[in-house]
């Protein structure tokens, strides 16, 4: 691709066109998220409401001031990536989330007996459990994502290669994972609430999860600076989805950046393109990706030098 293009998706990042956006829209987003679910934490329908209202916001966002006006897709294909998020999360709904209710939440929680692991700080107030159950679950993810990408068989088994597959980036792109890969990600917070016995601080800090998720695949300037140290910001986690696979293998925390500093996997290095490989499969392409991937992918496992 033209060094244009890498100017492109690189300076508008920083571009500080609107500063009340670009410094203030993620801090404002998860601590509105978070005092949401603080206020209702009794109501089932907070979830959903709470993501809904980050996905509406940040698309409305990302049409009024794109970071790169090239990755707006048609209308047709925007509704359709929706379409497809939501018939993933009732997926989940029925299939993953009962699978582990029946199967990993005993285990978890016979381990936990087991073992007299009582060591959870109940005594804190419920916002810095929130955050410590935020930062734990992180952690084990981080350790989780970056064995997808070190491991072929974990590439395959858990799909992950359908997520890198988009070539332009949205906020919406945060639900956009295979099928399979959804049994993965509802572990790390499985092991913090069951095992570590979070208990009720794992529902904020899925809020936070989720719309972190959302905010880092979002095609928006914002800023990387201050708020950068410790969590992800989208700079930083579109890097991750470079079709360069030494520069795929950065940045693996999509929520805390915080792992990735720490354990010598952090980059903040331009990003010329995204994706798999120079063009992105079909739907069913990225369907099949577990058994067959495309020709030209070239960031998966099998690629590591």
């Amino acid at each position: 691709m033209a060094i244009t293009n890498t100017k492109n998706i690189n300076d508008n990042l920083g571009n500080v066109s609107n500063p009340l956006i670009y410094y203030g829209l993620q801090p404002a987003l998860l601590g509105c998220a978070l005092l949401t679910w603080y206020l209702n934490q009794d109501s089932l329908w907070v979830y959903p409401a709470i993501i809904l209202a980050v996905q509406i916001i940040l698309g409305v966002i990302e049409y009024q001031q794109p970071a790169r006006p090239e990755w707006l897709p048609p209308a047709r294909e925007k509704i359709g990536l929706v379409l497809l998020v939501i018939i993933i999360f009732f997926y989940t709904a029925v299939v993953a989330a009962p699978f582990y209710e029946a199967t990993l939440n005993p285990a978890l929680s016979e381990t936990r007996v087991l073992l007299g692991i009582n060591i959870w700080p109940y005594e804190w107030p419920i916002l810095f459990q929130v955050f410590l159950a935020f930062f734990l679950s992180e952690f084990i993810w981080y350790w989780f994502h970056r064995a997808e990408h070190r491991w072929l068989i974990i590439w395959r088994v858990s799909g992950h290669g359908a997520h890198h597959s988009f070539k332009n980036l949205g906020a919406i792109n945060y639900g956009a994972n295979h099928p399979l890969e959804y049994f993965v990600l509802l572990v790390p917070s499985a092991i913090v609430e069951l095992l570590f016995g979070a208990g009720a601080a794992i529902g904020g800090a899925a809020i936070l999860l989720v719309t972190q998720a959302s905010i880092v695949h979002s095609n928006i300037p914002l800023n990387s600076g201050v708020i950068g140290w410790l969590l992800t910001t989208n700079r930083y986690h579109i890097h991750h989805h470079s079709m360069v696979i030494e520069e795929s293998n950065t940045n693996y925390g999509c929520a805390v950046i915080l792992w990735d500093r720490l354990f010598g996997t952090f980059s903040n290095q331009l990003t010329e393109e995204t994706g798999i490989g120079p063009s992105e499969p079909s739907l069913f392409n990225k369907f099949i990706m577990p058994i067959r991937e495309p020709t030209d992918s070239q960031i998966s496992p099998q690629h590591q030098t």
